[in-house]
């Protein structure tokens, strides 16, 4: 190894940190030594995260957009500043969330993007199986399995915005990532967005580039 190569992990592990870097030195089996496998791994860790943000993107959007579809067919176009829908979120979090989003907003298209990631999600738990999803599941995610039961999809729904989140809060931090299944990660995401618009999925699909850097992983 050329002094200059020595310097240069030196550098870069003083100004990211030793403590972070050794999460990417033990992935790579390096111990007491200088190697850039480390490195090569942070960046393509790097790459990958904001490469995943452009199908992130369009999948939040998209998914609180039909949930925000089926609340308007239920409590109307002014449905955050309903009193009933309020009254159907659990006590706590939910309504604080709700309450500090709208505050200075006069149209729900306003609300919908200050709401976070967490309070949609909860949208698909149980306590709305009856009163949101059993009339509305299938008519704004039109491309679900008829077939199978709306509580079926709803827990999948669940289950997949919870491993979606995850990813994301890591990548807003910063954190590694390099450590999940990234190849399920995107085809949990392909997945809630074609359960919407086919279209829209493919559109999706002409716009990333995370898929080639998940499989070019040093």
């Amino acid at each position: 190894m050329t002094s200059t190569t020595r310097d240069t992990i030196q550098a870069v592990k003083r100004a990211i940190s030793a403590a972070r870097m050794e999460t990417y030195e033990a992935a790579c089996k390096i111990i007491g030594e200088e190697s850039l496998a480390a490195l090569e791994l942070y960046a393509w860790n790097a790459k990958v995260s904001g490469a995943l943000m452009t199908p992130l993107q369009v999948c939040e959007v998209t998914v609180r957009n039909a949930v925000a579809d089926a609340l308007e067919a239920l409590y109307g176009p002014l449905w955050p500043w309903s009193a009933t829908f309020e009254r159907s979120l659990p006590a706590g979090p939910m309504v604080s969330t709700l309450r500090q989003a709208r505050d200075g907003c006069s149209s729900a298209c306003k609300v919908i993007p200050e709401l976070s990631f967490h309070f949609w999600q909860r949208m698909f738990t149980s306590r709305y199986d009856v009163r949101i999803w059993q009339p509305h599941l299938l008519r704004v995610f039109p491309n679900l399995d008829a077939t199978q039961p709306v509580c079926h999809h709803r827990q999948a729904i669940y289950g997949d915005l919870e491993q979606v989140r995850k990813l994301r809060n890591r990548i807003a931090h910063h954190e590694p990532i390099f450590m999940r299944d990234l190849d399920r990660d995107f085809q949990r995401i392909v997945g809630l967005v074609r359960m919407k618009c086919d279209v829209t999925t493919s559109w999706m699909l002409g716009h990333q580039q995370a898929l080639s850097l998940i499989r070019a992983r040093p």
